[in-house]
């Protein structure tokens, strides 16, 4: 199947699995349940599990003890984002084409449904070694999903995020809020991926430099998005950044400069898995071709 078949077909897959988040069995709250299936449902490109798969499949792993991890990862993006579109934060009306959860549950069950994402995210990770992937490994997986997702990854970036947006005058400043904020959780899922099928120290290193390399340009091409783009394709509101006065690429180096510093990350990112040091890396690949090319 091409690279679009293939995203589609293990878009499915993870959403099939991500409708037994939070059995009915379970006795919780119907209003927590309803609000975290909400945006859990709501669709999204759902980069971040095809990554943890592909990154698996990438060194012969089974693609049935990548998922649980492939749908712990999506739960916390998840949450980032229900958290993300709060009034105090980036207060947005719509996410993926449907209002936002605030909108629909007001924000304390907004703010309760990501906190129950974000510890279930754990709970679903955990889960791989039901699936044969070894105790030590999963205790590595679960270690690192802590890094990459807390104070030193994504919350870090995100606060970074928020204190900075006037404040920025250099480019590493930013490129400081893009790689903690956007590419911690797109290594954490690679190098997640790879740890499920056994990676060498080597393999690792060379999937960490990847996801680096496709994390930043996965955002930087938000920010030429945010600029080019339509809200029909987006499923959210364009322009947002300029509005805020957020600065961004396009913003530091201009949109022509920003699309050649795009290009130049996906060669790098496919060069750190080429010349053999992954057995299969091809679908790795195309995915960096792909979100290189993305319009959505």
């Amino acid at each position: 199947m091409n690279i679009q078949e293939y995203i589609a077909s293990y878009a499915k897959e993870v959403e099939g699995e991500l409708q037994e988040l939070f059995p009915r069995l379970w006795d919780i709250p119907d209003v927590l349940r309803q609000s975290a299936r909400y945006s859990i449902d709501a669709g999204g490109k759902r980069l971040r599990p095809i990554l943890v798969l592909a990154a698996a499949e990438a060194l012969g792993g089974r693609k049935e003890a990548a998922m649980p991890v492939a749908c712990a990862i999506e739960m916390v993006h998840t949450y980032s984002l229900i958290h993300d579109d709060l009034p105090a934060m980036d207060n947005d009306d719509y996410r993926r084409g449907k209002l936002t959860n605030h909108k629909v549950y007001g924000e304390a069950m907004a703010i309760l449904a990501g906190d129950a994402l974000l510890t279930q995210a754990f709970y679903s990770a955990s889960q791989a070694r039901r699936h044969g992937v070894p105790a030590e490994q999963v205790l590595n997986i679960v270690e690192e999903l802590a890094e990459y997702s807390g104070a030193r990854g994504m919350v870090g970036g995100q606060v970074a995020d928020m204190k900075g947006e006037q404040g920025i005058t250099e480019l590493s400043g930013l490129e400081y809020i893009h790689q903690h904020k956007t590419s911690d959780l797109i290594i954490f899922s690679v190098r997640a991926g790879g740890r499920i099928a056994g990676a060498d120290d080597k393999q690792l290193e060379a999937l960490t430099d990847f996801g680096r390399s496709i994390g930043l340009a996965f955002q930087i091409q938000d920010d030429i998005l945010d600029v080019t783009g339509t809200q029909e394709r987006l499923g959210k509101a364009v322009g947002s950044d300029e509005k805020q006065q957020k600065v961004t690429y396009p913003f530091f180096i201009g949109l022509e400069e920003s699309e050649r510093r795009v290009s130049q990350l996906t060669d790098k990112a496919k060069t750190a898995i080429a010349g053999g040091v992954l057995p299969k890396p091809q679908r790795l690949l195309e995915l960096a071709d792909y979100l290189m090319k993305r319009d959505r």
